[in-house]
C-alpha cells in the first residue's frame, strides 16, 4: 500500500490499480500493487543492497525460519513493475531515487520493462544505478490466506510505505488497466455503492488506513503492528452447496 499526504487538504491517499478484466484471478478488481515472491527476490547477496532490514529481522517479523527479506524485495519489485514506483535510495545523492528529468524517466521506464520481462533483476538494477532498496521503510501490517475450497489460493502479506515525492505511479496497461489515488474512506464508500470492486483483504486493509488522518500516523501505527495473525475466511454456502459469500473469523457463523 503506497500512501501520500494530500497537499492543501486534510487526510491522505492510497494508490490503487484496477486489474485487467481478462485476468484469470480478480479480473476488474481494484487492488494494491503486488504479486508473488520470485526466486530472484531472495538470496544472501541481496542483503547488502537493502537499507534498514536484514533477512533475520525480516524473517522474525514474518515468523518464518528464513527468507523473509525476499518478501520486502518482492514488494519493491512489484511496485516498480506494476506502478512504476521504485522504493530505493540513490547512493550518489543519499536521497530517494528521483525520476525527475526526461533522461531519468526514460531510463527507469526501460528498467521497469526489463524487470517485468526478467531480463534484469533487482541486484543488477541496484548495481547499475548505484541504489539501495529502502526495505526498512516498508512495514508489514497484515496476513491473509484465501479460503479453503477456492480454485486459486494465495498466502498474502500486506505492507505499507510512504510513496516517493519524486515519482508518479501509473498502471502498466497490461496486467492493470486503470489507477487512481484515493482517500481510504472514499474508496470504502465507493465499494459500498458498487462503484469499485474489491476483495475483503483489500477493503479490510483500507479500513486499517482509514482509522488515521496522516501518512505519519499510519506509518507510526504500522511500526507497532506485531505478529499479525493470519486471517483465513471460510466460504459460505447455501443448502445446495453453492458458494454465496464468505464468513470472516469474527462472524458467529465462522
Amino acid at each position: 500500500m503506497l500512501i501520500r499526504d494530500v497537499e492543501g487538504s486534510p487526510g491522505f491517499e492510497v494508490f490503487m490499480l484496477q486489474r485487467t478484466h481478462a485476468a484469470a484471478f480478480a479480473g476488474g478488481m481494484y487492488v494494491f500493487p503486488g504479486g508473488r515472491v520470485d526466486a530472484t527476490d531472495g538470496g544472501a547477496e541481496l542483503e547488502k543492497f537493502c537499507d534498514g532490514l536484514d533477512d533475520g529481522q525480516a524473517s522474525a517479523l514474518l515468523q518464518i525460519p528464513a527468507g523473509g527479506l525476499a518478501y520486502w524485495v518482492a514488494a519493491i519489485r512489484e511496485c516498480f513493475e506494476e506502478a512504476g514506483v521504485l522504493l530505493a535510495r540513490d547512493m550518489n545523492t543519499n536521497e530517494t531515487v528521483s525520476f525527475d528529468g526526461a533522461e531519468a524517466a526514460a531510463r527507469f521506464s526501460l528498467a521497469r520493462s526489463a524487470i517485468h520481462d526478467s531480463s534484469l533483476n533487482m541486484i543488477q538494477l541496484c548495481q547499475r544505478e548505484n541504489l539501495r532498496l529502502t526495505a526498512g521503510a516498508i512495514h508489514y501490517v497484515s496476513h491473509w490466506i484465501t479460503p479453503v475450497g477456492e480454485a486459486r489460493r494465495f498466502d498474502t502479506r500486506f505492507f505499507v510505505a510512504d510513496a516517493p515525492e519524486s515519482q508518479e505511479p501509473l498502471h502498466d496497461s497490461h496486467e492493470t488497466i486503470a489507477s487512481l489515488w484515493i482517500k481510504p474512506q472514499l474508496a470504502l464508500e465507493k465499494l459500498a455503492r458498487r462503484e469499485l470492486a474489491m476483495f475483503p483483504p483489500t477493503s479490510e486493509n483500507l479500513k486499517f488506513l482509514a482509522a488515521y488522518d496522516t501518512t505519519a500516523e499510519v506509518l507510526d501505527a504500522a511500526k507497532k503492528v506485531s505478529n499479525p495473525v493470519a486471517i483465513l475466511p471460510r466460504l459460505r454456502t447455501n443448502s445446495d452447496g453453492k458458494v454465496v459469500g464468505i464468513v470472516m473469523p469474527d462472524d458467529p457463523e465462522y
